[in-house]
């Protein structure tokens, strides 16, 4: 039941029980035993009439509390969101990332105003905040040309077709990987959340041994498609054959941009042989956020190859296998993880 028809269903319930105190009163009966009859005090009835009175029907509607007196006003809540966003000041706050207790006690430096952590906590809630584990950046990045990139990113595709698949529809394809171009997996596994009893900590097996195989994999939102190869390495050899794989995937007539990181084995030169139907346009340094297919390995590894022991290197190209079928089998799968707004491209 929505909350409309809840509303509604409320509001027909008061009508009909203020309708039944009149009937009951019209007839001679005592206000208070009327009242007693329709399964209330006389206040509350008196209060019904007062609402009905001055609102009329809509005043009989079931209303929401309307709680405390919040302590801060609406312009220091700004304020504390602009502090979380902004994180704490070691010198001042001591700690190098919000707590309930420390936020309180800048509040209470800043407003005068004492508040519980329960209460911050309720705060930060209503203002939208979650706690998250951090993503972690490289010092020497370039924030102003990861930005440029996203906000110029048609116009780089437009530059990085050659001149003579102007004329062709153009796919964009994002290549990448946990480590680089490439996502590792192996007896060393990866572990994930799960969901378990409240106080728990699961116990899972995790394997101590160093066998491991690389998936190389690329996949366009647009179509909804992927290309991946499990190969044992990873050097420029390997990365020709996930182009040539990768080429065989893009649409008759189609011309494809591939974007991709800057590791040395993606170097345009006589060593990398890039398909005719395909260019590369290279991510700013240090920006692996800017690519989606980073999402892809995330998806892949908490959902098929966390939490496993391979027993044999065969046993883990399987496995790869196995995920990359199960991921590009489901649809809108791919299209939903790597799909980013600012990265449309109408070509």
């Amino acid at each position: 039941m929505s909350c409309h028809q809840e509303n509604s269903a409320s509001t027909d319930r008061w009508k009909r029980c203020l309708r039944r105190w009149f009937t009951l009163v019209l007839d001679g009966r005592p206000r208070m035993e009327a009242a007693r009859t329709c399964g209330m005090d006389r206040q509350t009835l008196c209060d019904w009439v007062h609402r009905y009175n001055a609102e009329g029907v809509r005043g009989l509607s079931d209303r929401k509390p309307p709680g405390g007196i919040p302590k801060l006003t609406a312009g220091q809540e700004a304020e504390v969101a602009e502090w979380v966003r902004a994180g704490p000041d070691v010198a001042e706050d001591g700690v190098i990332r919000w707590r309930r207790k420390d936020l309180a006690a800048r509040i209470e430096r800043r407003f005068g105003v004492v508040l519980a952590e329960r209460s911050v906590g309720a705060l930060l809630k209503r203002l939208a905040f979650r706690h998250v584990s951090v993503r972690p950046v490289h010092p020497q990045q370039d924030a102003q040309a990861l930005e440029a990139h996203k906000k110029n990113f048609a116009a780089l595709i437009v530059r990085a077709v050659p001149e003579a698949a102007r004329s062709k529809p153009v796919e964009v394809w994002w290549q990448d990987g946990a480590e680089g171009p490439h996502a590792r997996v192996g007896q060393q596994g990866t572990l994930t959340y799960v969901w378990a009893d409240h106080g728990s900590r699961p116990r899972v097996a995790r394997d101590l041994r160093y066998e491991w195989t690389y998936l190389f994999g690329a996949v366009c939102p647009a179509r909804d498609v992927g290309a991946a190869l499990v190969l044992p390495r990873v050097n420029i050899d390997a990365m020709n054959l996930h182009l040539a794989e990768i080429g065989r995937h893009v649409a008759s007539g189609h011309h494809a941009v591939v974007v991709l990181d800057g590791a040395g084995w993606h170097k345009p030169g006589d060593k990398l042989k890039v398909p005719d139907n395909i260019s590369l346009l290279h991510l700013p340094p240090y920006c692996p956020e800017l690519n989606p297919v980073e999402n892809i390995w995330q998806f892949l590894r908490q959902n098929y190859l966390s939490h496993r022991v391979f027993d044999s290197y065969e046993a883990i190209v399987d496995a790869c296998c196995k995920a990359w079928t199960a991921l590009t089998s489901t649809p809108q799968r791919i299209r939903s993880i790597a799909t980013r707004s600012w990265a449309k491209v109408d070509v």
